[in-house]
């Protein structure tokens, strides 16, 4: 399911920053429990919120959705 597969993308780019969960949350201003719930591929997340994540780790939407 693509929420899966973006929810793993998200956390290996997140991993590479070296930030957990907790730190790029507040990074990125999105509440830590949300943010958890995307990684987890629990959530129908908005493109607004995939744009702040996308920002958050420094890459473009494209490069986000690189291979899914």
């Amino acid at each position: 399911m693509i929420t899966d597969d973006l929810g793993k993308r998200i956390r290996e780019l997140r991993q590479k920053t070296g930030l957990s969960q907790e730190k790029f949350a507040l990074k990125i201003y999105m509440d830590r429990t949300y943010f958890a719930s995307v990684e987890a591929g629990k959530r129908n997340i908005a493109i607004c919120n995939i744009k702040k994540i996308a920002d958050g780790l420094g890459v473009t939407l494209s490069e986000l959705f690189e291979g899914l």
